[in-house]
């Protein structure tokens, strides 16, 4: 039975040879596009065209048509590649359409050899676009699955390729362009041959051979995705760049993209095979059923060049897994809810049905059939949400201190690091439909820009019965932070200190006091505020002089060059206007040499000072002490519930951490 796919939906696929059909109300150009795991492509030989239609896995019509088939054998394509998407475009010569909107909608069809189908999708709602990326081949844990896309761009192919990454995307759809003129009616033949055997590079296939190279550098107005330089052919392992949702509604749109870390030794190569993956030249395995039992998941199955890369890198897949699974679920009850609407108002136009059996059996059948569909979209979720709650049971033990839970058994046996980590759990994240599935939320260090615990009432918890214990709750959400923050780094290579104007924070803060990892004791009342705000100041002008100045070895013997970590409670009760000034410039300047801001604060508190306080706000990453769904997610356009990274109660695993940090800065020191 053909699995019909809606919008964002996937489904698995159980062979490795598949023929992709698509029909047009036009002549359109068909092609496929080669990526990496972060979708990127690294040049025009991962591109298949009219011009170039052989790739190693992949072979494309060789001119426009309103019938068109694709020969795609994921079993023959290089280990580097993850993604292969199927793209369309409306050809540009003279009586061609304008736009997608003006034909019927085209529709895909992705079959086995023997014409057995598995899945199809119709590309609706398309208007004003010129191309189109219709479906998605991608490989998620050993497995390949299929998921429609339906992305379109009223820019051109131009504009689709720039968006995956390709330097020079403008000459190349205009050479696809131009191979694809002669003979634009009619129907494209079926690719004459198979697919290059696996392991082959893109560049050294016959078609592609011929292409030059064009000029690297955008060719639309719209962004291109970051990506490395361009390669002739796969590229070596790499670290992929993940979008770091930490923001919310009010002080970012999320989704920055983080580069790698230093560069390492090329020659210093990683086996990334997965132990469910074929090895090159083995004997393909029989297909799976669609109801067999699914890959088993492995920690670490991802591109990086260390474990606690690959495992950062899985984390974000699983991730984006559950954004788009979760996103492919609304979307199908939303239509099933459309079209049960549509129904019922088709039902009841005519007056002489609304009443009586007739009327009664059809508003029956249209419920019926709405049921259905939601049912079979929840079923897809919920097998979803079992793969990845397999696979968050095996990464979740395998996550290094920094990105570990603090009951993770990873503490029991935690000795001072050598080196800092690569990034640091913060907290998780889940949707409603994950049930009891979450997500850690993990940031790159050293940290972009501060945090700001809202000790304030949350929208989940609006009206909480006492507020001095929501301020305790925030308290030690910053205090867990700040733990965290001095564990996972060498000593001396990191200090907290405190401002706490009123001391009211004095038993929250007995963890970080009483082992003595603080730099200073607490600062308490004005004059306190402004001795640790000045010595934080000078410390960033200083650093900002010796390094535009080329000499960083120039600094004064008093500076401290380990990163500082400044918690502030209860803001802005305790400062001045000076001091409010003070507190800004770090928030803005000190990321950038190492003067990092953690608040404990409720905003309404702030709320004299009118508006002179929002870029404040806006500057930094609000948590929160209870869960509460302000992380906004404008790429599928979820609202994610975040939960804070708590001690679990009675633990003293905060307490023998921090003492194991003491004795290691008295050696130090």
């Amino acid at each position: 039975m053909t699995t019909e796919l809606v919008r964002g939906q996937n489904h698995p696929l159980s062979q490795d040879r598949l023929t992709i059909r698509i029909s047009a109300g036009a002549p359109v150009l068909a092609g496929a596009t080669l990526s990496d795991e972060n979708g990127t492509v690294h040049g025009p030989e991962w591109v298949a065209h009219p011009g170039a239609p052989a790739l190693p896995g992949v072979e494309t019509p060789r001119q426009a048509a309103g019938e068109h088939r694709l020969a795609v054998d994921l079993g023959a394509l290089p280990e580097s590649v993850h993604r292969v998407h199927i793209f369309l475009a409306l050809p540009t010569g003279a009586g061609s359409p304008l736009r997608f909107g003006a034909v019927a909608a085209p529709h895909t069809t992705v079959e086995t050899p023997d014409g057995t189908e598995l899945a199809c999708y119709t590309l609706t709602g398309l208007d004003s676009e010129t191309a189109v990326l219709a479906l998605e081949l991608y490989r998620r844990q050993g497995a390949w699955k299929v998921r429609a896309v339906g992305q379109g761009y009223a820019a051109g192919l131009a504009a689709l390729l720039a968006d995956q990454g390709l330097h020079g995307a403008a000459d190349l759809a205009a050479a696809a362009q131009e191979a694809a003129a002669p003979g634009r009616t009619g129907t494209s033949p079926a690719p004459s041959s198979v697919p290059s055997p696996r392991g082959t590079p893109p560049h050294e296939t016959a078609a592609s051979a011929a292409l030059v190279t064009p000029a690297a550098g955008p060719d639309d107005t719209r962004a291109p995705r970051p990506q490395d330089t361009p390669a002739a052919g796969p590229p070596p392992p790499y670290t992929p760049q993940h979008p770091d949702p930490a923001a919310s509604h009010e002080t970012r749109n999320a989704y920055d993209a983080r580069t790698s870390a230093a560069p390492r030794d090329p020659g210093a190569r990683v086996d990334y095979t997965h132990p469910g993956r074929r090895p090159h030249g083995a004997p393909p395995a029989e297909p799976q059923a669609p109801g067999d039992t699914p890959a088993q998941p492995v920690a670490g199955d991802a591109a990086g060049w260390s474990m606690e890369e690959r495992l950062y890198n899985q984390v974000w897949g699983m991730f984006e897994d559950l954004a788009r699974t979760t996103a492919a679920y609304r979307s199908a009850v939303d239509f099933a809810d459309s079209r049960l609407e549509k129904e019922l108002d088709q039902a009841l136009t005519d007056p002489r049905d609304r009443l009586g059996a007739a009327g009664e059996g059809a508003r029956e059948a249209a419920h019926a059939r709405r049921t259905q569909l939601v049912d079979q979209a929840r079923a897809v979720l919920d097998r979803d949400l079992a793969q990845l709650t397999a696979e968050s049971e095996v990464v979740e033990p395998a996550l290094p201190p920094a990105c570990a839970r603090w009951d993770n058994p990873v503490w029991h046996g935690y000795r001072v690091p050598a080196e800092p980590p690569m990034a640091l759990r913060l907290g998780d994240l889940r949707l409603p439909e994950s049930g009891q599935l979450s997500i850690p939320l993990l940031v790159r260090l050293p940290l972009e820009r501060g945090l700001w615990v809202d000790s304030g009432p949350t929208a989940e918890y609006d009206g909480f019965p006492d507020s001095a214990q929501l301020r305790h709750l925030a308290l030690e959400t910053a205090v867990a932070l700040a733990a965290r923050l001095l564990a996972v780094h060498p000593a001396g290579d990191f200090a907290v200190q405190i401002i706490d104007p009123a001391g009211a924070g004095a038993a929250a803060f007995a963890p970080l006091t009483g082992t003595g990892v603080l730099a200073a004791p607490p600062a308490n009342g004005a004059s306190g505020v402004t001795r640790t705000l000045e010595r934080l100041t000078r410390r960033v002008d200083l650093v900002q002089m010796a390094v535009r100045g080329g000499a960083p070895e120039s600094l004064p013997t008093d500076v401290d060059t380990a990163r500082q970590l400044l918690i502030v409670n209860d803001f802005p009760h305790g400062f001045d206007d000076r001091a409010v000034t003070r507190l800004r410039y770090l928030a803005d300047e000190g990321p950038d040499v190492g003067v990092h801001l953690l608040l404990v604060a409720d905003r309404e508190d702030a709320a004299g000072y009118g508006p002179l306080l929002d870029p404040l706000w806006r500057s930094l990453t609000r948590l929160t002490p209870l869960p509460d769904d302000h992380f906004a997610d404008p790429w599928v356009g979820h609202a994610w519930t975040y939960e804070p990274s708590l001690v679990p109660p009675g633990s003293q695993v905060v307490h023998r951490v921090l003492n194991e940090v003491a004795r290691a800065m008295t050696k130090y020191r």
